[in-house]
């Protein structure tokens, strides 16, 4: 009887270890689930991307810089530089299309179709300007250094005369940000909603008098977690980078707001302030 009493009770046991271990696996398997569709939200998100648009004026013409948010999609420098061409803003001839990019060692070849070559009537700075655009947008993507062009496929003809006065003679192009003149801030690091670290890391652009750059950092109820300021590698009218380093204790969990700015020297008013939202876990 004893026996008996034994075997059931191990029987019994048994069934419960491996129904322990079912609902241990179903948590994890319901674990795995939620990762798996929270990676898959954000590969769907939409991007957001930096575009370059030639701005003129009564008397000079030059770029200002754009953040605009697309749908998510893996061909994102094509993306980037279709969004360019089909805004409003664009100096491109109507029906220009970017055919394709080849990106190789960092160096993006565009190749776009035929009708890019029809007349804009923007004039040589205007050329250079619009050359330029592309370029800088592209250059935004960390993989990409330099940037070529083709029409449907080659350079050569009225391909390489391009709009009539700069061309691409002397390409692969480079960046170069000396006539981005609007904003006269961004910051590239923090990125919008990030969790900010200690110290937080901030970088970006400047056009500012004397090339200082004010940053201050803000917990939820606006008390002020840090400040401190720092200099551009070039003053106004020239632009320059900036880089520098926020040493605070972290606020418990919530929301804050890193304000990256400059001061008037006629009466200390913050001047155009740029304000990117961040968290803390």
């Amino acid at each position: 009887m004893s026996i008996l009493v034994f075997f059931m009770a191990l029987v019994m046991a048994s069934g419960c270890s491996t129904a322990k271990k079912s609902s241990g696996d179903e948590n994890v398997m319901q674990q795995e689930a939620k990762a798996s569709e929270r990676e898959q939200k954000k590969q769907e998100e939409d991007i957001s991307l930096a575009l370059y648009f030639v701005k003129f004026t009564a008397d000079d013409a030059y770029m200002v810089r754009e953040i605009q948010t697309i749908p998510h999609t893996k061909q994102v420098a094509k993306a980037a530089l279709q969004e360019l061409i089909n805004d409003e803003k664009s100096i491109f001839p109507p029906g220009t299309e970017v055919l394709g990019i080849n990106i190789e060692k960092g160096l993006a070849t565009v190749n776009f179709n035929e009708a890019v070559l029809n007349n804009t009537n923007v004039g040589s700075s205007g050329e250079a300007l619009g050359i330029q655009s592309i370029v800088n947008t592209l250059t935004e993507f960390p993989s990409i250094e330099r940037v070529a062009f083709q029409v449907e496929g080659k350079v050569d003809g009225r391909a390489r005369d391009w709009w009539g006065h700069i061309g691409l003679y002397e390409q692969p192009f480079t960046r170069n940000l000396s006539k981005v003149y609007e904003p006269a801030i961004w910051v590239t690091h923090p990125s919008p909603n990030q969790i900010a670290s200690v110290p937080l890391l901030v970088k970006g652009s400047a056009r500012v008098f004397e090339g200082t750059v004010n940053i201050r950092l803000l917990d939820g109820q606006g008390n002020v977690l840090a400040e401190s300021h720092t200099t551009a590698s070039a003053a106004a009218p020239e632009r320059g980078d900036f880089e520098t380093s926020l040493k605070y204790e972290p606020p418990p969990a919530g929301e804050g707001t890193l304000e990256v700015y400059w001061t008037s020297p006629i009466d200390g008013s913050v001047q155009d302030k740029v304000s990117i939202p961040l968290q803390w876990p």
